[in-house]
């Protein structure tokens, strides 16, 4: 592991903010909207496959939807995440704001990788109002690549010597090792790692100030 990192690489669902409540609303407004979906999504199922690609999603919540209807209602839902994250939003990790500023006067750069639809991690942006800490970012939807891949392409287009991955989950972990990269995991979040697995963590974001 590298002594010094020249920057932070945050994943967005659990990592940053806890949007968990409003993507629920959103998949009970795209429901309304059609007659073949039965069964109402909850919070815990919605928490249960955070941080999963954007497709495997409704794969994971609706498994015996066939596949035009999936396409469809995923496309209902996307456009209703889309203006839930904008205007409902997720509940910032305490002291986040203060951390990033910390982290920029420290002279490291910061971006955000994450499964998430395109279009999602600006609406965090618009939201959450730090779309100014963050120097770039890369998501799924983009070029529907996985996590690993996406890390990689950041690296590369910003010419990063000594990056480090933050993130909440198993993938995010195996994601990090596949792109070469150390990782650090942000226990708060929704995902289980034992210390043997990812002895870099944190429980809160402040933590980064003592750990980087």
């Amino acid at each position: 592991m590298p002594d010094q990192f020249d920057s932070v690489i945050f994943d967005l669902d659990g990592t940053l903010w806890d949007a968990s409540a409003a993507i629920t609303k959103a998949f009970q407004a795209a429901k309304s909207s059609v007659d073949y979906i039965d069964n109402d999504v909850t919070l815990a199922q919605v928490q249960a496959v955070t941080g999963q690609p954007y497709t495997v999603v409704y794969e994971r919540l609706f498994p015996n939807l066939p596949a035009e209807k999936l396409e469809e209602y995923r496309a209902l839902c996307a456009r209703q995440e889309l203006a839930a994250a904008v205007e409902h939003g997720g509940a910032l990790y305490p002291g986040l704001e203060i951390t990033l500023r910390y982290l920029l006067n420290q002279g490291y750069r910061l971006f955000i990788v994450s499964n998430c639809q395109q279009g999602y991690i600006e609406g965090f942006f618009k939201h959450s109002g730090l779309a100014r800490y963050f120097e770039g970012h890369q998501c799924f939807g983009t070029k529907l690549l996985p996590k690993s891949e996406n890390i990689r392409a950041i690296i590369a287009e910003y010419d990063l010597q000594a990056p480090v991955y933050v993130g909440d989950t198993p993938g995010d972990l195996a994601a990090s090792e596949a792109a070469g990269v150390p990782f650090i995991f942000a226990t708060y979040g929704f995902g289980q790692l034992s210390e043997a697995e990812a002895p870099l963590r944190i429980n809160r974001p402040g933590d980064l100030e003592k750990l980087l």
